[in-house]
């Protein structure tokens, strides 16, 4: 059966979709692309609705219609770090605005698959598994026949669940289930003797009854040793590496893919490890008062973004988010020193805030923390556009600025009298360098004073209603600055977010 039908009649949809799907297959069926998502058919509504990659197969000389497609709607292509790229696989990823989620397409010119970090064989039945899709009866997507479904399964299976490959290994007993289950569900629809044939004409008459046999038998999948090494060697030719060099490539990947869950999770360092942003990474910084929401939403756009793309989260603020190895010695004595100054001078923003200017301790207490603050920024902002240079996206926690030095985020040292001018020229180098590197976007959290002094009862309200004052009238040279209002709806505000930071991907 065509994947293309040529009838105008529209299929009316009985179960939801996003509409960035929506819209793409649609004019994939308007301009004759062909095309079909070649795994799943009992999971492609879950993916219809974003909650894991759609995999589609397009045809020979329809992939750059497709792409094309693509782009128009709005989706963008992102590379994988070259030990996890792939040639016959792009991806493509949207922003369905309706539902705030990341849409993921993975377009297939070649049908490879193998073990989850390297697609080692290709299976040569392009051509065939177009010629049999057909339309899912209740979503706008071709899928497979349910006998070619079948058969595909039953090579995936030997080809994919491998003891081993680590990364499978560790979902194991969640990866056989998957299988099981399409296959509990394809049983019900399959004809045994149209398998059988299918299976002859594809993989030779040797194999044909095994894949009927291990199809409809009751055997557990992850033991079909057995046939799994007869798929093997049947695909054996059309492997990209041989069988030592395979081990080794996917060895090498399991390490980088450990090392790059240990940096996403823990070490933040400016390293990609899985999908970079396309053309380069960027730096967005989120900015406002205390109890604007700044954290609520960097964490919000971190776990909306990091689960497609690398992300690399940093702080510029020295409260309670997470210093670097600089100033951490410091914030440990921050209890202590507090309870011994018990009133803050004049500048201070939270504590018992009094007009005395500094005073001698506390002079000299604040020229060690200014120094190494600025230390610590300097070193943070390199550390983020280099990120950004290597295909990271930067999420920023506030961001070091020297135009409004009554403002948080400026150089300290001002405060005091007496400091040498070499040490504040020192402080203003590390400032002057954020002017020299300005971040690509600022989004602004506007918030009221009464919300933020609810939000944050330990600071003094004149300080909150100064800050606002000033942070709405900061200008930051060189990047694109979007104010948003705080006070709306939750929701609604981490929309307004992501939608910023998807426009300048």
């Amino acid at each position: 059966m065509s994947n293309v039908s040529s009838s105008p009649q529209v299929i009316a949809l009985r179960e939801p979709c996003l509409v960035a799907f929506e819209t793409v297959l649609g004019d994939f069926h308007e301009q004759g692309i062909r095309y079909c998502c070649w795994k799943s058919s009992q999971r492609v509504a879950s993916a219809m609705l974003g909650d894991s990659d759609l995999d589609l197969l397009v045809g020979e000389n329809d992939q750059y219609s497709a792409e094309r497609v693509l782009l128009e709607n709005g989706f963008k292509r992102f590379q994988a770090v070259p030990n996890r790229d792939d040639p016959a696989i792009t991806c493509y990823l949207g922003f369905d605005e309706a539902s705030g989620r990341l849409v993921h397409i993975d377009l297939y010119s070649r049908l490879v698959t193998g073990e989850r970090l390297l697609k080692n064989y290709r299976i040569p039945w392009e051509r065939e598994l177009l010629a049999h899709s057909m339309r899912h009866p209740t979503l706008p997507v071709q899928i497979l026949e349910p006998a070619m479904e079948a058969l595909v399964l039953v090579v995936r299976v030997c080809l994919e669940l491998q003891r081993t490959d680590l990364v499978t290994l560790r979902h194991w007993n969640a990866t056989q289930q998957k299988f099981a289950t399409d296959r509990d569900a394809l049983r019900q629809c399959v004809d045994r003797d149209q398998l059988r044939q299918l299976a002859g004409e594809l993989l030779g008459e040797t194999l044909a009854d095994a894949v009927v046999e291990t199809f409809y038998g009751g055997r557990a999948l992850g033991g079909l040793e057995s046939l799994r090494s007869r798929i093997k060697a049947h695909f054996a030719p059309h492997r990209t590496y041989n069988a030592f060099e395979a081990r080794l490539r996917s060895t090498w990947r399991t390490v980088l893919w450990l090392a790059g869950g240990a940096n996403k999770r823990w070490g933040h360092l400016p390293r990609p490890w899985s999908r970079r942003a396309p053309g380069a990474g960027k730096v967005v910084a989120l900015l406002g008062v205390d109890g604007s929401g700044k954290s609520t939403q960097l964490a919000a756009s971190r776990a909306w973004l990091g689960a497609e793309v690398d992300v690399m989260p940093i702080y510029f603020g020295t409260g309670d988010g997470r210093p670097s190895l600089i100033l951490w010695p410091l914030k440990t004595l921050l209890p202590l020193i507090s309870a011994l100054l018990p009133e803050r001078p004049r500048g201070s923003s939270h504590g018992c805030v009094t007009d005395k200017a500094p005073g001698r301790v506390y002079s000299f207490l604040l020229v060690g923390w200014a120094t190494v603050v600025a230390v610590e920024k300097h070193f943070k902002l390199l550390k983020a556009h280099r990120a950004a240079s290597r295909g990271l996206m930067v999420l920023a926690d506030r961001y070091p600025q020297d135009a409004d030095l009554a403002y948080n985020d400026g150089p300290l040292l001002h405060r005091l009298t007496g400091i040498p001018d070499w040490l504040r020229r020192f402080e203003a180098r590390a400032y002057a360098l954020a002017t020299r590197l300005p971040p690509d976007l600022i989004l602004v959290l506007d918030v009221s004073p009464e919300t933020a002094a609810r939000r944050e009862p330990s600071m003094d309200p004149a300080v909150i209603l100064d800050r606002i004052g000033r942070v709405r009238c900061l200008e930051f040279p060189g990047a694109r600055v979007v104010r948003i209002n705080g006070e709306r709806p939750l929701p609604d505000v981490v929309t307004a977010v992501k939608r910023e930071i998807w426009r300048l991907m």
